[in-house]
């Protein structure tokens, strides 16, 4: 039978040729953490990128336009507003789990982008949906004024600008933004950052 290996990133690195974790040793960990770290550092950033890229054409259950375009808008809108390049990626990324997780994207932005930003913006990501309520006043099921309970929190402004600036607005077809180029360069300076250690919630 013929072995279907995947290909390896780099021509000097070493497969571990064991069926199960269990046979693992202490070496094998040594090899794959040590390649890991590589990977994740070149692969990351080029992965986010694709997730968002692949959702160019899709269609759209209502709004005028897509996700994609709504996230480059957003990221557009920051970047035109001066913003620096944390947001502008936060920006860009806040909505990349819309479609895959609609009812935990913020989280899902959150834990994609939480070890390589600030509070602030791990804060607002987690928590950005919730601010976008107060700006759906007539929405039958969501409660515009969900946010209060944080209002007092050292970044509730931020979360509460984010939404009202970059989110919220970003729903216009006649406007030009920038093309996704601009941000990728950006994007991979964002994930080639020292990741911190969050601790959990």
């Amino acid at each position: 039978m013929t072995d279907k290996l995947s290909p390896l990133m780099q021509a000097d690195w070493h497969y571990v040729n064991k069926s199960s974790l269990e046979e693992f040793s202490r070496a094998d960990w040594q090899t794959l953490l040590a390649q890991r770290q590589v990977y994740y550092r070149e692969q990351q950033a080029r992965q986010v990128l694709r997730m968002l890229a692949d959702s160019e054409h899709d269609a759209t259950f209502g709004y005028r336009i897509n996700n994609y375009r709504h996230c480059l808008q957003s990221a557009t809108l920051a970047l035109r507003d001066g913003r620096d390049e944390e947001d502008i990626v936060v920006s860009l990324l806040h909505d990349v789990g819309f479609i895959a997780c609609p009812d935990s994207h913020g989280e899902f932005a959150a834990a994609l982008l939480g070890c390589y930003v600030s509070e602030r913006n791990h804060w607002m990501l987690q928590r950005h949906a919730f601010f976008q309520d107060a700006h759906s006043p007539h929405h039958p099921v969501t409660n515009p004024s969900e946010r209060e309970r944080w209002r007092g929190h050292p970044h509730f402004e931020w979360a509460a600008t984010f939404v009202d600036r970059y989110d919220q607005t970003a729903i216009d077809p006649h406007y030009e933004c920038a093309p996704l180029s601009t941000f990728e360069p950006m994007v991979m300076r964002l994930f080639a950052r020292t990741p911190q250690v969050r601790p959990l919630p």
